[in-house]
C-alpha cells in the first residue's frame, strides 16, 4: 500500500525595495523575515542538508549545502514552518501537511506571513524606501523563480517508474494549474497570453538542477526522513498559486497519482514523445485543443491525457480507496472537482473565472485591454499581471476579487489566520511547533527531521524527528501537558 502522502509547498516569492539606489534583493529579504520573526529567532540546523544527493544514484559535487547559504537570514516558525533567504529571494516553506486541503491552508498562511512582514519592515528600512513582495514566478526580465511541492514517497518505488509515469502528468496538469502570464520568455514563441508561469523556463526531462537547466521531474534525493523507507519527491514545474481551488488540485491530484504509482495502478503508458516542448505547447495553447504526440505513436491533447489519469483514479479510488491521500471523504472532493473543472476547460474556460489563476487572471486583463483598447504588448498589461500577484491586500487586483466575492475560497480567513502561528496536528511539525511555542529559549537549532534543546546541562539534546507521521498532536499532546520544562519533554520522550 502507498505511504501516507505527507506534503508541504516551498514558495519563494518576488521581492523589490522600491526607493533604495542599490535594491539589494537579499538585504530585502533578511529584513522581511528580520520585521517578522519578533520572538528570539531559531536558526537552521544544515547538519543533515545534502541538496546535491542525485535520486539515480550518484552526488554532485559540493553536495553540501553552499557556504554562503549557512550565513544568510534563517527562522523556524510557530506553525512549523521555515521561514528564510533562498538565493535573492524571501521563501516560506510550509510545515509538513497531511493532506491537500491542510496544504492549502498553510500555503495561504504563508502569504498572510509574508504581508505581515512588509508592514513589520517599514520600520527596518529609510523613509522613502518600501519592500514589496509578489506571489508570482517571474519578474519580466528572464528570471524564474520557484514555487515546489514535495511528497512523502515509498523508497521501494523505482525511480524510473515514478519519472515515466510523471513526466506526462506534469506536462499536462497546468490546464488547471498554471497561474497565467502575459507574454513569453527564456526564448520561447511569441505569445499574447499563456497557461503557466514557468513553463518557457524547463529545458530537461531529467535532473538535479532548480535555477539552470530546469527538469520536468527534479532527481534531488534529500528525503529529509528516513532514508530507508522514504524519497522527498522534489517537484518544481508548479505555479505559485493565489487561487485556493487550484492549489487544492494541483496537491490533491498529484498525491493520488503518486498513490496509484506506488500502489502500481498506472497500467497505462501515457508517455508523451518529446515532453519539453510539449511544456510550452500545453501553457502556449488556450485553447486546450493542440494535440500533442504521444510515444505510442498516437495524438491526443493536454485534457485527454488528464481525463485517462482521472478515469484512473477513479478505478483506484474504488478498488484501494484512498487513505494514503488524507481519507476517502477528502479524496471524493478532489476527484469530483477534478472531474467538473476538465469538463468545464473542455465546454468553456471562462466558466472557472474565480476558480483557476489562469482563466480568472486572464479574463481581468482581457477586460482591461478590451476598455482601454490595448495590445498585449502594452506595458500596462505586463504591470496589471504583477499587480495580480502583489501580497499587500490592498493592492492586489486577486485580493480586490476576493473582495468582490469573485474568487471561490475554500478556507475561512479565521483558519488561515490561526494557521500563521498554529502547526498542523497531524503531522512531526505539531511537535516542532509546540516545542517553538512553549520554550523558544531552550532551542538551539532545528530543521525538519530534528531539533537540537539546551535542557539546563550538558551536552545539548538532539531530538531525531525521522518518521514524519509521528510527533502528532495525538502522538505526542500528553507528553506537553505532562512536562514543564525542556529537561522533563527530554525524559517523558526517553521513558523509563
Amino acid at each position: 500500500m502507498a505511504v501516507p502522502k505527507l506534503c508541504g509547498i516551498e514558495t519563494e516569492y518576488g521581492v523589490v525595495l522600491r526607493g533604495a539606489a542599490d535594491p539589494n534583493p537579499v538585504l530585502a529579504s533578511s529584513l522581511l523575515i528580520n520585521g517578522f520573526v519578533d520572538q528570539r529567532r531559531i536558526g537552521w540546523d544544515f547538519e543533515d542538508e545534502s541538496p546535491g544527493t542525485d535520486a539515480r544514484g550518484f552526488a554532485r559535487d559540493g553536495a553540501q549545502p553552499p557556504d554562503i547559504e549557512t550565513h544568510l537570514v534563517n527562522a523556524v516558525l510557530t506553525n512549523g514552518a521555515r521561514y528564510y533567504v533562498d538565493h535573492a529571494h524571501p521563501e516560506y516553506s510550509s510545515p509538513e501537511c497531511s493532506d491537500a486541503l491542510q496544504a492549502v491552508l498553510y500555503d495561504k498562511a504563508g502569504e498572510r506571513i509574508l504581508a505581515r512582514s512588509m508592514q513589520a519592515a517599514r520600520r527596518l528600512v529609510n523613509e522613502g524606501q518600501e519592500i514589496v513582495v509578489y506571489k508570482n514566478n517571474s519578474d519580466g526580465k528572464g528570471n524564474s523563480y520557484g514555487c515546489h511541492e514535495n511528497y512523502l514517497v515509498d523508497r521501494g518505488v523505482p525511480f524510473v517508474q515514478l519519472v515515466r509515469n510523471l513526466v506526462p502528468w506534469f506536462v499536462t496538469r497546468q490546464v488547471f494549474c498554471g497561474a497565467g502570464k502575459v507574454g513569453s520568455e527564456n526564448g520561447a514563441e511569441r505569445v499574447d497570453f499563456q497557461i503557466s508561469q514557468r513553463a518557457d523556463f524547463f529545458e530537461e526531462e531529467v535532473g538535479l538542477e532548480t535555477t539552470l537547466k530546469r527538469p520536468i521531474v527534479n532527481t534531488r534525493d534529500e528525503p529529509h526522513a528516513d532514508p530507508q523507507r522514504y524519497r522527498r519527491l522534489h517537484v518544481i514545474v508548479g505555479d505559485a498559486n493565489l487561487c485556493e481551488v487550484s492549489t487544492l488540485l494541483k496537491v490533491g491530484t498529484t498525491s493520488i497519482v503518486l498513490a496509484m504509482i506506488e500502489d502500481g495502478f498506472v497500467t497505462k503508458d501515457l508517455s508523451i514523445t518529446a515532453p519539453v516542448p510539449a511544456m510550452q505547447q500545453v501553457s502556449h495553447d488556450l485553447t486546450l485543443r493542440r494535440p500533442l504526440a504521444m510515444a505510442d505513436g498516437s495524438r491526443a491533447t493536454a485534457i485527454e491525457v488528464q481525463w485517462e489519469f482521472l478515469r484512473l483514479a477513479r478505478k483506484y479510488a474504488d478498488e484501494v480507496g484512498l487513505d494514503a491521500c488524507g481519507g476517502d471523504e477528502l479524496g471524493a472532493v478532489v476527484l469530483d472537482r477534478w472531474e467538473q473543472t476538465l469538463a468545464a476547460l473542455e465546454r468553456d474556460p471562462d466558466e472557472l473565472d474565480g476558480v483557476l489563476d489562469w482563466v480568472t487572471k486572464y479574463r481581468l486583463l482581457r477586460a482591461y485591454a478590451d476598455r482601454d483598447g490595448l495590445d498585449w504588448r502594452n506595458a500596462k498589461l505586463a504591470l496589471l499581471d504583477l499587480q495580480y500577484h502583489d501580497v499587500r491586500p490592498d493592492r492586489s487586483l486577486y485580493e480586490r476579487l476576493v473582495n468582490a466575492g469573485k474568487v471561490e475560497r475554500v478556507l475561512s480567513e479565521s483558519d488561515v489566520t490561526a494557521a500563521m502561528v498554529e502547526p498542523p496536528p497531524t503531522t512531526r511539525a505539531f511537535f516542532r511547533g509546540t516545542v517553538l511555542q512553549r520554550w523558544p529559549d531552550a532551542v538551539v537549532a532545528a530543521n525538519w527531521d530534528s531539533l537540537v534543546l539546551d535542557v539546563g546541562t550538558d551536552p545539548l539534546r538532539r531530538i531525531p524527528m525521522m518518521e514524519p507521521t509521528r510527533g502528532t498532536r495525538e502522538h505526542v499532546g500528553a507528553l506537553f501537558e505532562a512536562a514543564r520544562t525542556p529537561r522533563d519533554l527530554v525524559e517523558l520522550l526517553q521513558g523509563p
